[in-house]
């Protein structure tokens, strides 16, 4: 290496640690400064490795070493929109479709209540059959049984009064990753989809009703560039969600990107961190899909600021059919029944479970 390789490599490192310290200290960057952020972590291990301990050590002030449990349960594969990336999408033909009953779900909190879970996470495709008055009754029943618990929605785009209605009923949080802030971006991957625009009024409308909101994007697929990303981090800072969930982008052989590459675990790492320096107090999960890149993935989430997993409470019958990617990761320390694998793995790296509710700042709603 040339001396003047050197100098600049050394500037580059001295203006990136500069940019993590204002991070650190509260500072907003903008959009050039994020870029610049994002490319030396994702270029240069000692970067990355910086801007992770720093958001390890902001997760640790502001969680302790604990770590947050949702109980997933997966409502229903069926789903109407066509995603290009999403082995649900309708034009999936070989997809297995089921819908669990409202006794199926009851039976997957009694379980979970049993094992120590306080959040249920309700997820599924957005199906069409989900009406409110069947959501409005499940939660409700839900609210009855375990009055002390945290009901988290993940069913898509809805109108503003449903969401009021399912706010009333008891639900308390609600996650709708915006997917990619670029227009371009989203419409290239949401055929058919109502646009970007209507997807943040969505965003927007749960936060007038009151819920605690998750935003969130993947890492890595098709036609995603690092100036993307930087959208992505600087929508999230405008938006202020209390939860941000974001993993690699994983192929499904039946979509039209099955024989893409999947996302960058090193950009996936430095985007977590980041967004941890940004929001402080936020619920980051470790995901299911940094799980199934990699083995060690939900640690090296955790040990870039993530303070959140979710373990798969489904029915063991139906784990498999929930395939919005393949091999998803619902086994073992992923799967509900194996918490006490998972808090032996948390240990290794000098964490625990936290059993408690998890609310963004300590606040129930």
């Amino acid at each position: 290496m040339t001396q003047s390789l050197r100098n600049d490599k050394q500037l580059i490192t001295k203006m990136t640690k500069s940019l993590v310290e204002r991070l650190v200290n509260g500072d907003k960057l903008n959009a050039s400064e994020m870029g610049q952020l994002l490319r030396g972590a994702a270029q240069d291990p000692t970067m990355l490795q910086l801007l992770r301990d720093n958001a390890v050590r902001t997760a640790r002030q502001q969680f302790g070493l604990g770590i947050y449990i949702r109980g997933l349960i997966e409502l229903s594969s069926y789903c109407r929109c066509n995603c290009l990336y999403c082995g649900l999408r309708r034009s999936n033909r070989d997809a297995e479709r089921y819908r669990l009953s409202a006794e199926e779900v009851l039976e997957c909190c009694k379980e979970g209540y049993k094992l120590g879970f306080r959040t249920f996470v309700l997820q599924g495709g957005e199906d069409g059959t989900h009406s409110d008055e069947w959501l409005e009754m499940l939660i409700c029943q839900m609210r009855s049984l375990y009055p002390d618990v945290a009901i988290t929605l993940s069913l898509g785009e809805r109108s503003e009064a449903s969401y009021i209605r399912l706010k009333r009923a008891g639900a308390n949080r609600y996650l709708l990753r915006h997917e990619a802030a670029n227009e371009e971006l989203y419409e290239s991957l949401h055929p058919d989809s109502k646009g970007l625009a209507y997807r943040l009024q969505c965003a927007e409308a749960l936060k007038r009703a009151g819920y605690q909101v998750g935003l969130g994007m993947m890492i890595g697929v098709k036609g995603q560039t690092i100036e993307h990303i930087v959208e992505d981090l600087m929508l999230i800072e405008r938006m202020q969600p209390e939860m941000v969930g974001i993993g690699p982008f994983l192929p499904h052989k039946a979509t039209p990107l099955g024989s893409e590459p999947a996302g960058d675990l090193n950009i996936t790492l430095a985007t977590i961190a980041i967004v941890r320096l940004m929001l402080p107090k936020a619920l980051l999960p470790s995901t299911t899909a940094l799980a199934t890149l990699t083995p060690r993935g939900r640690l090296e989430g955790i040990l870039s600021g993530a303070n959140v997993v979710m373990p798969n409470l489904s029915p063991s019958n139906v784990r498999a059919k929930y395939a919005i990617y393949e091999n998803k990761a619902s086994w073992g320390k992923e799967a509900a029944e194996g918490l006490q694998a998972l808090e032996a793995e948390l240990q290794t790296i000098g964490y625990h479970i936290d059993y408690s509710r998890g609310d963004f700042d300590n606040l129930k709603q």
